[in-house]
C-alpha cells in the first residue's frame, strides 16, 4: 500500500493495538449473516393493523371523487381515509428555496394526482391481504389531464401546469459565473462542444421502505420504528407534522436493508400510517412491495449536461460554460435545485478551471418524485472527463497528456476551485498516474489494434474521480440552505470498564458498528468486543444529522473519536492522581493503564470506572462523578476524497452487449479506519455505476405509465456481469479532520458510470459514433451503430 506522510491534525492518538487501519471483521455480520438482524417488517407487536394505499393509475388526472363505501364493507377493514381526512390530522410538507417559489405537498392529494403511482387513499385493516383486497374495492373518479412527460417540453408556455401553485413547469433558472469567462472565450483557439445524459432511475434496495407506528395513549407517545437514514430529523418533521412536541415522538431505526438515499425524507406513506395509528389507537405497519418501490419510491437522476469548452491549441482549458437541466418530477422532498447545483459547482473536477459558468433548470414534470440517489451528482465525472477527452480528440492530442496539463497536483494545494471550495491532500493527479503506472495503457493500445483487426471492439475509460464526503453547517450557510453538518456522540466507560457509544448517524451496510468500535477502542486503548455501539433510536442517542453522503467516516466516526478522547484524558488525569506519577508518563493497552517502559500494570480502566461511579469521593477534586463523555463535532465547510478508474470492455458488434473485461480503482480517502470495509464501499459503489451506465431505467410511457415496475423490465446488475474490481490505496490523510479521515462511498458510482460508458465510447471510436446518453444497453448501441452506417440492419 502506498501512503504519503502529510502531517495530520495533532491529536493524542490512543494506543489500542492500532485498530485504525485494521481490516478488523465486522461486528454486526454475526447476527447479520446468521438470521438474526431485525428489520422493519419482522416486528410484530399485539393488535397491530396493517395498510395498503390506493394509488393512482393515471399520471394526470384531477379526483373527481372517491368512494369507499365497498371497501369500508369488507370483514376486517378499520378504516379507509382519503387526503381530505389526512389534511385534518396533518400538516402539508412546504419545500421552500431562494429565488423560487415554494412547493407544498399534501400527505395526500385531495384535488388532483400527478404521477402514476401517487397515493390518494389508504386501507387499514386487520392485515395485509384485507388491506389490499379493500384497495381494490375504492373506487376513484378521475378526469383525465394532459400528462407533462419530458423535461424541456414541460417548460415550453403551453404546457399544462403539473403544480398549480406555480407559474410554470421551469421550477428553477439560474446562472452562477466565476472569473472572466467572455475574455477566456475571447482567447481560445477552438470552443469543444459535448453533451451527456442520463436516465431516470431508482434506488432499489433489498428492502423497501416501510414503519410501525405505535401511539401509546397513556404516555402520548408516538414510537416510529422505521428504517431511517436521518432518524432525529424525521422526529422533528414528525412532530411537526403531527402537531406534537418533539418529546412525544420517538424514532427507532432497526436494521436496514439498504438506502442509497431512499431512506432521508418523510414519506407521505409513513406520516399518513403514524396519524393513522394515533387516531385508532391501534399499531399499524405498512411495508411497501417491489411495484411500489419501483413506481412510487422516489426516482432520482434523469438530467443532462451541455458543455461549451475554451480551450487553446495545447489543450489548455481557458473556460467552461455549462447547462445543466434535470427532471424533478411531481413533488419536491428537496429544494428543486439541490442534486442539479452540485453537478454544476462540481464539473470542474480534476481541473484548474478558472474561467467558469453554468446554469442549473430544474423541470417539475408528472413522474415519481426524484430525491437522493448515492452520488447524485453522479453525471458529473463522465461530463467532465468526456469533456477532456473530446478535446484531445478535435485537437489531435493524446488524452492523458490533456489531463495532465491540466490536472491539480498536491503541490498546487491548499486550491479554491472556481466555486470557491478549497481542496487539500488531494492526490488527483498523483493516483492517476499511480493507475497508468498499474495499467499498461501502451500494452493495451497494441492490443486494441490487434483485436479491431480481427473485427473485435475493445476499449478503455479512464476517470478521475473528485467525491465531497463531508458537509459542514458552513458549507449550508453558504449555500443559502437551512442544515446542519454537525455530528454528535456520547461515549460511556460503564462502573464495570465497558464502553457504550451513540452516535447520531445509522448504518444501512456500512459497517458503522465495527469502525466506530474500531476508533473508539483505540482511543481508549480498549478492544472492540468491550465497545458496544448503538445507534438509530432517538432516545438514547444524541441528536445528529444521520447518514447521507459520505459523511459516516470523518462526521461520524470523527466524533466518536473526539468524545472517546475526552474520556481518555479523564481517565489518565484521575489515573495519575491515584498512582502519583505525571500524566505524560501513563498510556492504556487493552483495558490495562501503563506507566510507559514499566512492564506491569498498575491500574485498569475498569479500577477507574469504578472509581468514578462507585467512589467518587477519591477522585481529584476538579473531578466530576462518573465517566461520560458527550461531543459534538463539525466538520470544515467541504472534505473531498479522490480516486482513478480504469475500465477495459468489450463491445460486440453483431448484438451490441457490453462486457467489462479488467476494472482497477486507485482511491485516496484519507486514512481508512478499516480497510476490508472501504474496499467493500468501492465495489458496491462501482456496481451501482456499472448498472447505471448499461442497465438500469425506470420507463414512462407516451400515457405517462411507468413500465419498468418489476423485475422483468427493470434490470439491476447481477453477478455474472460484475468484474473483479482491483483495489490500491493511497492514504493522504486530511489536515483539518480527526486522524486525517475524509471518508467515501458516492464516488465509486461517479467513477463506474464514467469509466464504462467512456470504454465504451473509446471502443466505437472511428466508426462515426458520439456515446451521449444513458445506459448503453444493447438496443441503443446497435441503434448508434446502424445511425452510423457501420452495422448491417
Amino acid at each position: 500500500m502506498t501512503t504519503t506522510t502529510d502531517p495530520v491534525i495533532q491529536l493524542e492518538v490512543g494506543s489500542g493495538g492500532g485498530l485504525i487501519g485494521a481490516s478488523t471483521p465486522r461486528k454486526e455480520d454475526q447476527r447479520l449473516l446468521t438470521g438474526h438482524g431485525q428489520f422493519t417488517d419482522d416486528l410484530h407487536v399485539r393488535g397491530m393493523l396493517h395498510a395498503a394505499f390506493v394509488r393512482s393509475p393515471h399520471a394526470h388526472a384531477r379526483i373527481l371523487g372517491i368512494d369507499a363505501s365497498e371497501a369500508r364493507a369488507l370483514p376486517g377493514v378499520v378504516a379507509v381515509v382519503t387526503g381530505e381526512d389526512l389534511a385534518k390530522l396533518t400538516s402539508p410538507m412546504v419545500v421552500s428555496q431562494e429565488g423560487a417559489h415554494p412547493m407544498v405537498m399534501e400527505t395526500l392529494p385531495t384535488a388532483k394526482v400527478r404521477f402514476n403511482g401517487d397515493p390518494v387513499a389508504c386501507v387499514i385493516a386487520v392485515d395485509r391481504y384485507v388491506a389490499e383486497d379493500a384497495a381494490e374495492l375504492v373506487d376513484v373518479d378521475y378526469e383525465m389531464l394532459e400528462p407533462v412527460l419530458e423535461m424541456h417540453a414541460a417548460t415550453d408556455p403551453g404546457s399544462p401546469l403539473v403544480d398549480e401553485g406555480l407559474p410554470s413547469n421551469l421550477h428553477t433558472r439560474q446562472t452562477k459565473s466565476y472569473g472572466d469567462i467572455e475574455t477566456a472565450f475571447a482567447n481560445a483557439d477552438r470552443v469543444i462542444e459535448t453533451s451527456f445524459s442520463s436516465q431516470r432511475l431508482t434506488h432499489v434496495p433489498i428492502e423497501g421502505r416501510g414503519v410501525l407506528a405505535i401511539w401509546d395513549k397513556g404516555r402520548a407517545e408516538l414510537s416510529f420504528h422505521s428504517g431511517q437514514q436521518t432518524a432525529h430529523v424525521t422526529r422533528t418533521l414528525l412532530a411537526k407534522r403531527l402537531g406534537l412536541s418533539e418529546n412525544q415522538v420517538r424514532v427507532i431505526s432497526p436494521d436496514i436493508g439498504g438506502a442509497f438515499g431512499l431512506k432521508i425524507p418523510l414519506f407521505r406513506e409513513e406520516l399518513t400510517v403514524a396519524a393513522m395509528a394515533m387516531t385508532l389507537d391501534r399499531p399499524i405497519k405498512w411495508a411497501e412491495d417491489r411495484a411500489e418501490n419501483l413506481m412510487a419510491s422516489n426516482h432520482a437522476r434523469d438530467d443532462s449536461v451541455s458543455i461549451q469548452a475554451a480551450v487553446a491549441a495545447d489543450g489548455t482549458i481557458l473556460g467552461i460554460k455549462a447547462e445543466l437541466w434535470a427532471d424533478y418530477g411531481a413533488y419536491a422532498f428537496y429544494p428543486p435545485s439541490y442534486m442539479i447545483d452540485v453537478v454544476g459547482w462540481l464539473l470542474l473536477g480534476a481541473y484548474k478551471i478558472e474561467n467558469y459558468e453554468y446554469t442549473i433548470n430544474v423541470a417539475i414534470t408528472n413522474k415519481c418524485p426524484a430525491g437522493t440517489l448515492r452520488a447524485p451528482m453522479a453525471i458529473v465525472t463522465w461530463a467532465t472527463e468526456g469533456t477532456v477527452e473530446r478535446i484531445a480528440d478535435e485537437l489531435g492530442l493524446d488524452a492523458v497528456a490533456v489531463r495532465r496539463r491540466n490536472m491539480i497536483r498536491l503541490e498546487d494545494q491548499p486550491y479554491r476551485s472556481a466555486p470557491g471550495y478549497l481542496y487539500e491532500a488531494l492526490t488527483l493527479r498523483e493516483s492517476f498516474d499511480e493507475a497508468l503506472d498499474r495499467f499498461d495503457l501502451e500494452q493495451f493500445r497494441r492490443s486494441q489494434a490487434s483485436a479491431r483487426g480481427e473485427g473485435r471492439l475493445l476499449g478503455v475509460g479512464l476517470a478521475t474521480v473528485l467525491e465531497p464526503t463531508t458537509y459542514g453547517s458552513a458549507w449550508y450557510k453558504a449555500s443559502g440552505d437551512e442544515g446542519s453538518g454537525h455530528e454528535a456522540a456520547t461515549v460511556k466507560v460503564e462502573p464495570t470498564g465497558a464502553i457504550n457509544v451513540m452516535v447520531g448517524i445509522i448504518p444501512s451496510g456500512q459497517g458503522y458498528e465495527t469502525t466506530i468500535a474500531q476508533v473508539v477502542a483505540e482511543a481508549l486503548g480498549s478492544t472492540t468486543d468491550n465497545v458496544a455501539v448503538r445507534l438509530g433510536d432517538t432516545h438514547i442517542v444524541p441528536y445528529g444529522m444521520g447518514s447521507r453522503g459520505s459523511r459516516g467516516a470523518a462526521a461520524g466516526n470523527g466524533v466518536a473519536y473526539l468524545a472517546a478522547l475526552t474520556a481518555r484524558n479523564k481517565v489518565l488525569r484521575i489515573a495519575s492522581h491515584r498512582l502519583g506519577v505525571p500524566i505524560d508518563s501513563l498510556t492504556i493497552v487493552d483495558g490495562s493503564i501503563f506507566v510507559i517502559d514499566e512492564a506491569e500494570s498498575r491500574l485498569s480502566l475498569a479500577d477507574v470506572a469504578w472509581m468514578c461511579y462507585m467512589d467518587p469521593t477519591s477522585l481529584p477534586a476538579t473531578e466530576a462523578p462518573g465517566l461520560e463523555v458527550h461531543q459534538t463535532y463539525d466538520p470544515p465547510e467541504l472534505t473531498f476524497s479522490n480516486a482513478s478508474h480504469v475500465c477495459v470492455v468489450e463491445v460486440f458488434r453483431d448484438t451490441g452487449q457490453v462486457e467489462i473485461l479488467d476494472y482497477h480503482v486507485v482511491e485516496d480517502a484519507g486514512t481508512l479506519i478499516n480497510p476490508m470495509i472501504v474496499d467493500g464501499q468501492i465495489r458496491g459503489g462501482v456496481v451501482m455505476g456499472i448498472g447505471q451506465a448499461l442497465y438500469e431505467e425506470s420507463i414512462y410511457d407516451d400515457a405517462g405509465n411507468n413500465v419498468t415496475s418489476s423485475f422483468v423490465d427493470y434490470l439491476i446488475p447481477t453477478a455474472d456481469c460484475v468484474p473483479n474490481i482491483r483495489i490500491h490505496h493511497v492514504e493522504t490523510p486530511n489536515p483539518n479532520t480527526p486522524r486525517g479521515i475524509k471518508g467515501m462511498s458516492e464516488g465509486p458510482v461517479q467513477g463506474g458510470i464514467a469509466s464504462v460508458a467512456l470504454a465504451v465510447s473509446d471502443a466505437l471510436k472511428g466508426l462515426g459514433v458520439t456515446v451521449d446518453q444513458l445506459p448503453l444497453h444493447p438496443s441503443r448501441i446497435l441503434g448508434y451503430l446502424r445511425a452510423a452506417g457501420a452495422q448491417d440492419d
